[in-house]
């Protein structure tokens, strides 16, 4: 089993058991914004379950259907990812607001509360990292979808737990919901960052600007005449579109040679690169 699908299993465990978590805490406290960071957890477990498939299918090779692979399945689990979280945090403000504007909030057991707030930050905080160092290494943007989602969770985490902490010092309830809506809109950044993330890549976007003088300054070291130069991107897969100027007079073989050359360099800089080059006598 790949480092991939290892880590994206990892946070379909750990999520599952976040979520029993603040469920059972929730109920017994009656506290909206535990319920709400359980609905977020709920969310977040979909979206590892979303990951997990997305990343075991993206590394499948080409075949006869999809002949450039199937990298960008990961962008498609991105898309469905966000479009999840916006749910959740829209479920989360009207549960809040009806609770902030009814007649009552009764809220049990606020320690036992911040206590799994605390334990579920420490937990996806480590969760998070991992995910975070294996898509780095893998260039996954299903897996950084995934780590994006727990990162945020260790900060709701953080700021419910504060909110009862506030609740228990001061004795003012109506913390409780506010602090569910902040959560919610927090949620909702995080959502609309990740959506752009994930759909610019399926309009076949080309490399960051950084990405592409790095290139450029690898085809200045090959000495390399070209034009057209044309990048895009696919999940974890990178293409390369380029016309290389030559001799007019140079063989095929040559050529051939000179294309394998430029080709070889540039697959030793990025992983998972498919390049074509088409050569033009000058």
């Amino acid at each position: 089993m790949n480092a991939k699908v290892s880590i994206a299993r990892l946070s379909i465990i750990s999520n599952t058991l976040l979520i029993l978590m603040k469920l059972v805490v929730g109920l017994i406290s009656g506290s909206v914004s535990i319920l709400s960071e359980a609905i977020h957890s709920s969310m977040d477990l979909i979206a590892a379950v979303i990951a997990f498939f997305s990343v075991r299918i993206s590394d499948n090779p080409p075949d006869s259907r999809h002949p450039y692979g199937h990298g960008k399945i990961e962008n498609i689990s991105g898309v469905i990812e966000a479009l999840l979280i916006f749910i959740a945090a829209v479920w989360i403000i009207v549960e809040a607001a009806k609770k902030l504007l009814g007649d009552k909030i009764e809220l049990d057991s606020i320690l036992l509360g911040s206590i799994v707030m605390l334990v579920s930050a420490i937990v996806n905080a480590f969760v998070s990292a991992r995910l975070y160092k294996v898509a780095r290494e893998t260039k996954s943007v299903a897996l950084e979808a995934d780590a994006l989602h727990l990162k945020t969770d260790v900060y709701t985490s953080l700021g419910v737990a504060a909110g009862l902490g506030l609740i228990i010092i001061t004795g003012i309830k109506w913390f409780d919901p506010v602090i569910a809506i902040l959560v919610a809109l927090f949620i909702v950044i995080e959502a609309f960052q990740l959506l752009r993330r994930a759909f610019t890549p399926l309009l076949d976007t080309a490399w960051a600007e950084d990405e592409i003088v790095e290139l450029e300054k690898i085809l200045k070291h090959l000495e390399v005449r070209y034009h057209d130069l044309r990048t895009r991107v696919a999940g974890n897969y990178r293409f390369i579109d380029i016309h290389v100027e030559m001799p007019e007079d140079e063989s095929v073989g040559d050529a051939h040679k000179y294309c394998d050359k430029i080709e070889n360099e540039l697959t030793q800089n990025y992983e998972n690169l498919s390049v074509t080059i088409h050569v033009e006598p000058v």
